[in-house]
């Protein structure tokens, strides 16, 4: 009985659960509760007919990006470079830059050209007069008894002792055997030659850099003002290393035209096609460095020499040429197109070279217009009555070209090419050199014309009036060029408008306190900025100098600038 009675009460509490789940349940919209499993087919059923739907839409979008329309799309599809104008107008700039830059470069260096043409027949023409004039002035003086005046003139003294170093070192060139030479570079291989020739080039260039310091040396040292008679012996080992250094110089560049004549003599003309060659590794050199427009400058000035110097070797080559034929006409002939290949090749270096710098760096062409201004300063201010240097002094030092060399190697190629017999070989000679001095005397006035025009047209006029730096003793100069450095007030900026092709001389500052003395020398003065303003560090480490930076292009000639920063 009472296992039946527990039974029946479990069954009532399994119906009493079952009907309250049964209220739990949703109703359905005719208001009769379905069953869970009805539910749950309901909601697949609705999520299937979805994802079908969604399918059938991304169906009909993959028809849409067909491989016609999208053909279709690229042949039909439009720009507008208005958006953007300011990227195509530079761009359009830089093209007109860069089809400029041939005629521009080319005025400079043509400009350039009979600059070094004018320093370079001063020294076959108007040198021996000058030197004679102070001969006969250092002989007559002490007959009229003139007691108190100089003996020569800064100028005069400058002029003997040019003439003197061409005399003994024309003297030493005769111990030098021009064909021992020739044929013992002959002998070498394709590729000693190549190498032997480009250590010429940049042995050249050392000498050059050397070579106007020695002699400005010894122009300042004869000509400055001494207190004692024994201070003029210090002239003679200046004297001394003087001629040393034309006569190496000389050597030098004879080895240079001997090589070069080696390579126009070839048969296969292998070795002339690999030193042209050399010019256009020169691009690669220089191309793609960073340039100011004053290392272009200098760059400029580097050309104009090169390429001068270039034809005064093809002159001696074609010389030497016409001497073993003889003198026949017909071999000029020969030697013609591989003169032609070479000037060809050196301009079409130039040209490539300083139309890609100037892309590179964002320089205008009108540049050259400023650098041909500069160059032409140089020969307006030599001939003003307070000028302070010659005028082959200035290219020298402006350009890295010294005459003095040079015009030696062709005295003697001349002498030891053409035999001179007979009165009508002296007639003849008298004849030339008074063709030269012809030729010397309109350069000079056509290029002081244009000059002055370029002079004008840049509105350097006012700068030929200043004075020129005053004049200190060399241990006083060093002294207060150190003094500049450590002593300089703060807002100081460089001295501008100096004349012709000299850095300003420091002159006399205002002592200051220890608190203001730079940290490291050495640190600031290496290189020249950049950026548009230079900031020094003050020893207390709080105060700074804004000091503008040297952009004056009359302060910078070939060497100023070979130790700076070139990027």
């Amino acid at each position: 009985m009472a296992d039946s009675v527990a039974t029946g009460l479990e069954d009532e509490k399994d119906t009493e659960n079952e009907d309250k789940e049964r209220e739990k349940r949703p109703f359905h919209s005719t208001g009769k509760t379905e069953k869970s499993s009805g539910t749950s087919e309901l909601t697949e059923t609705l999520g299937f007919y979805e994802r079908k739907a969604k399918k059938q839409d991304s169906k009909h979008s993959l028809s849409d990006l067909s491989l016609l329309r999208f053909v279709s799309a690229e042949l039909t599809r439009g720009y507008f470079l208005e958006h953007n104008e300011a990227k195509y107008t530079e761009r359009r700039e830089r093209v007109y830059t860069c089809l400029r830059i041939p005629k521009e470069l080319e005025k400079l260096m043509l400009f350039g050209f009979f600059l070094c043409l004018d320093a370079f027949l001063y020294v076959f023409t108007l040198l021996p007069l000058r030197v004679l004039l102070a001969l006969i002035r250092l002989l007559t003086l002490p007959c009229c008894r003139l007691s108190g005046s100089r003996l020569l003139q800064p100028a005069q003294v400058c002029d003997v002792l040019k003439g003197f170093i061409m005399v003994l070192c024309y003297s030493m060139m005769h111990y030098v055997d021009y064909s021992m030479m020739y044929h013992l570079i002959r002998g070498q291989s394709v590729i000693k030659l190549y190498i032997i020739y480009n250590m010429l080039e940049m042995a050249d260039r050392l000498f050059s850099s050397f070579g106007q310091d020695i002699l400005d040396a010894l122009y300042w040292t004869a000509t400055e003002p001494k207190e004692r008679k024994r201070a003029h012996i210090g002239v003679i080992p200046h004297f001394l290393m003087a001629v040393l250094y034309v006569f190496l110089h000389a050597i030098l560049i004879m080895v240079q035209a001997t090589t070069l004549n080696v390579a126009f003599n070839s048969h296969n003309k292998s070795l002339l096609t690999i030193m042209m060659s050399n010019n256009f590794v020169e691009i690669k050199g220089s191309v793609f460095k960073k340039f100011e427009k004053n290392n272009l400058f200098q760059m400029s000035n580097s050309d104009i020499k090169e390429r001068f110097t270039n034809y005064v070797l093809l002159l001696i080559v074609c010389l030497r040429n016409m001497e073993q034929f003889s003198w026949n006409p017909d071999h000029l002939w020969v030697l013609c197109p591989d003169v032609c290949m070479v000037i060809a090749s050196e301009i079409a270096v130039d040209v490539v070279k300083h139309a890609f710098i100037t892309k590179f760096n964002d320089i205008p062409a009108d540049v050259y217009g400023e650098y041909r201004a500069s160059l032409a300063f140089d020969l307006v201010s030599s001939r003003q009555k307070n000028a302070y240097t010659d005028y082959s002094d200035s290219v020298s030092r402006r350009m890295g070209f010294i005459p003095l060399p040079l015009a030696l190697l062709l005295i003697r190629v001349v002498t030891s090419s053409v035999k001179i017999q007979g009165a009508l070989s002296f007639v003849c000679v008298i004849l030339f050199y008074l063709g030269m001095i012809t030729l010397k005397v309109l350069n000079s006035i056509v290029l002081l014309g244009k000059s002055c025009v370029y002079v004008k047209e840049a509105n350097m006029e006012e700068k030929l009036f200043q004075s020129p730096p005053s004049t200190v003793p060399s241990r006083e100069s060093s002294r207060a060029h150190r003094s500049k450095h450590t002593h300089e007030p703060a807002g100081e900026s460089v001295e501008e408008g100096m004349l012709a092709s000299i850095i300003s001389q420091p002159t006399h500052q205002p002592e200051c306190t220890a608190s203001k003395l730079p940290t490291s020398e050495s640190d600031q003065f290496l290189t020249t900025p950049d950026e548009s303003e230079e900031k020094v560090l003050i020893q207390d480490g709080t105060e700074l100098i804004h000091r503008a930076p040297k952009k004056d292009l009359l302060e910078i000639d070939r060497f100023t600038i070979c130790g700076n920063r070139i990027d």
